[in-house]
């Protein structure tokens, strides 16, 4: 596909713009163990997408349980969030997006307030078009509204648009979409079913960066 059709890139933010997962996994582990004990982080990624308290229910058999968990979470959260970094070359993708006139949008799973910590502390806000966060509607990944409505608030057609995630359920959501989509495996096994899905598979951020500067014509 010739540039002309790509008018926009959405992104996941953790995995794909900042390297904050294992900071994630440690922290839904830390607001966990007091309920569940030890949790692998292959168990805890299993149900990541969406808001904390869906994940929460999710892992917990009591429902009594989500208040306590989610207090440890932010607590957690609030002492270690600044531990948070972009990858490299994320800035200069997102600068040459701009420099292009791509549109450049943002679908992630995290909630809005701890999302606006990290796009201010990074300087990302300010070089995006649209931002959807986990709470702001009542869909979560693998459901594709969330994509769907930053297409609609960045006035894009599925076939115009890359999106660039580095979980199952940002290829699932994507393909259900219609929107090309870039899975960032960081060298775990992904499901044949799910990658199949993906329009390119990539180990690291940096080779999604190049497919994107590539389509891009650069």
């Amino acid at each position: 596909m010739t540039r002309k059709f790509t008018r926009a890139v959405i992104f996941d933010l953790d995995g794909t713009l900042v390297d904050s997962m294992p900071l994630v996994l440690r922290a839904f582990a830390h607001a966990l163990e007091p309920a569940c004990g030890t949790l692998t982080a292959e168990k805890i990624f299993a149900h990541l997408g969406g808001p904390p308290d869906r994940t929460f229910a999710a892992l917990l058999k009591n429902e009594g349980e989500i208040a306590e968990a989610m207090q440890r979470l932010r607590d957690f959260s609030v002492q270690n969030w600044r531990l948070i970094q972009p990858f490299d070359g994320m800035h200069g993708l997102l600068d040459a997006l701009r420099a292009g006139r791509q549109a450049v949008g943002l679908w992630t799973g995290r909630e809005r307030e701890s999302t606006e910590w990290i796009l201010a502390e990074h300087g990302i806000g300010a070089k995006l078009d649209a931002c959807v966060c986990g709470d702001d509607l009542a869909t979560h990944k693998p459901d594709p509204g969330g994509l769907e409505e930053a297409l609609r608030k960045l006035a894009v057609a599925p076939h115009e648009a890359l999106f660039v995630g580095d979980a199952d359920v940002d290829v699932i959501a994507g393909k259900a979409c219609g929107v090309r989509t870039i899975l960032i495996m960081h060298d775990r096994v992904v499901d044949p079913l799910v990658r199949a899905k993906a329009w390119k598979a990539v180990t690291t951020p940096a080779e999604a960066y190049a497919v994107v500067h590539a389509e891009l014509g650069e």
